[in-house]
């Protein structure tokens, strides 16, 4: 049985609820994680992070800012520059709703560094619309109605323009066929090529309609 401070037996009923307590109660304003452990046994204040400025190349613009180094490119698009467009949903890299574009290339932006970016073109849902003139993938969703709550829709439609670029070269999936001929994008191709992105509104056989009906296009 476990034992407290001052040598008393408690349940370990009650040192998971203490657990649980200590892991959610919040802190206080102005108060650090360094501050309330600095006294501790065993444990040092941990200094201060420098903040370093970078320049990021963002939908063709160079764009300026200090960070703090450990923060993710998601995090500096959307608490930094304000641009709320990519969405933040497990922040694991999981759910595809952060996807944006790094050099065509799609990437999940919570798992990469902004720092890591900066010599590289950056391209976020606001970056695909030419002033009123959609883009075809954002026209195709409204079309086709490849969205329901729309929270996923931005890493959808970047995730969908980084594919229809890697079939273009030819690039393979887990379930192309023949790896010698062009790659045909059929319902299974796509499913499976955009199978990073989650809908929890589940607007698959449109989000599938749309990409065909873009891919049918070029």
């Amino acid at each position: 049985m476990p034992i407290d401070k001052d040598g008393m037996r408690i349940s370990r009923r009650t040192l998971l609820k203490l657990s649980a307590l200590a892991a959610t109660t919040p802190l206080a304003a102005g108060e650090t994680l360094a501050a309330t452990t600095a006294d501790a046994p065993g444990h040092a204040a941990t200094p201060a992070v420098e903040r370093v400025p970078i320049a990021l190349r963002i939908n063709g613009s160079e764009r300026r800012l200090t960070v703090d180094p450990r923060t993710t490119l998601l995090d500096a698009l959307r608490n930094e520059l304000r641009m709320t467009g990519t969405k933040k949903g497990c922040d694991h890299g999981q759910c595809g709703a952060c996807t944006v574009l790094v050099d065509g290339r799609r990437i999940n932006s919570c798992l990469t560094l902004a720092v890591m970016q900066t010599s590289h073109d950056v391209t976020t849902i606001e970056g695909f619309a030419n002033g009123d003139a959609l883009h075809p993938l954002q026209a195709a969703f409204l079309r086709h109605d490849g969205f329901q709550c729309g929270y996923c829709t931005p890493g959808q439609i970047c995730s969908a323009a980084g594919m229809l670029e890697e079939a273009r070269r030819g690039m393979p999936s887990h379930v192309t066929s023949d790896l010698a001929a062009p790659v045909a994008l059929t319902d299974s191709e796509i499913r499976e090529r955009m199978s990073g992105n989650l809908c929890r509104c589940s607007a698959y056989p449109n989000i599938v309609a749309a990409i065909k009906d873009v891919a049918g296009q070029a």
